[in-house]
């Protein structure tokens, strides 16, 4: 078996199942481009590590003719994933009795979870270059769900105002949300329903009333990607070179409740973080943070 075909078995019979098919058929693409037609049997330690080293995106194109100019190295982060699509793949194959024994895929180590987060001077400079843009101010809207919810990007640009199969939904009456459609099964990044602040049930109610069916919508219709809009905004403010994304409003919500002093089991329960990630990424800006720890070394042995 080529890796190849274990990857179009893959897709075909499981892809279309889980949560984010897309993000796996651009894993696919990507892992297809570089094995090609190699065999199953190629995969190693040492092809998994040229794959992370030789994984390119387009960069620079000629500004008239649209012909790449550049190709770029991918992050590490990416490239884990994708070799993740690939062990996947191989273990479907398996259980689906088309292959035996399929070869171990060595995944790059896992990066540095990132602790990029916005100001709130920077979070309003996004807001209002989005706002002043005729054609983003939809992105304005997604931004602030995003700093109140800290709901994940692909979540928050389905949302509607009913409950719904294809995403979740915005109760403005009762101010919760929920950031699953129904019948959606739970998968590992969780969308638990959540209490909404109520800034943004007031923003919702109005962006209700005036008639809209997606919480986020362009011209009457729902949008599918913010990426040209995302990227213009952010220059706008001054943030292009500061590795801002989408994923950072997310960050930046969980961190201003740590900052605030938010209860780090109740947090952790409504971004649907782990403990873990809590305790590794975000539970440091709480103004609490090891204090009691520190005072019992100040106390050098006393009882406190």
């Amino acid at each position: 078996m080529t890796v190849a075909e274990a990857l179009t078995l893959y897709g075909e019979g499981h892809a279309g199942e889980t949560k984010d098919p897309v993000r796996i058929g651009h894993a696919i693409a990507a892992l297809v481009r570089w094995w090609g037609e190699r065999p199953v049997s190629a995969i190693t330690k040492e092809t998994c590590r040229a794959y992370v080293r030789g994984r390119r995106k387009p960069g620079k194109r000629h500004p008239d003719t649209g012909e790449v100019l550049e190709w770029l190295p991918v992050a590490e982060g990416t490239t884990r994933r994708e070799l993740g699509t690939l062990a996947a793949a191989l273990n479907f194959c398996m259980g689906e009795g088309q292959l035996l024994n399929p070869p171990k895929v060595h995944l790059p180590a896992k990066p540095d979870p990132k602790d990029r987060w916005l100001t709130r001077e920077e979070a309003a400079a996004l807001i209002w270059a989005s706002w002043r843009n005729p054609d983003a101010k939809h992105l304005a809207r997604f931004i602030l769900v995003s700093l109140y919810t800290g709901t994940r990007k692909t979540a928050v640009l389905r949302l509607r105002y009913m409950p719904n199969t294809s995403g979740g939904w915005i109760d403005v009456d009762q101010g919760k949300l929920y950031r699953r459609g129904q019948g959606q099964a739970e998968t590992a990044k969780k969308q638990p329903p959540v209490r909404l602040p109520r800034q943004i049930v007031a923003h919702a109610g109005r962006w209700k009333k005036r008639g809209a069916r997606w919480v986020v919508d362009y011209e009457g219709h729902g949008v599918a990607s913010i990426k040209t809009a995302w990227a213009t905004a952010v220059e706008a403010a001054g943030l292009g070179e500061t590795g801002v994304t989408p994923h950072t409003l997310r960050h930046t919500a969980i961190t201003w409740a740590m900052q605030a002093g938010a209860d780090i089991w109740e947090t952790a329960g409504f971004f649907g973080v782990s403990i873990e990630t809590m305790m590794r990424t975000y539970a440091h800006h709480h103004p609490d943070h090891q204090q009691t720890t520190v005072r019992a070394l100040e106390a050098r042995g006393r009882k406190l």
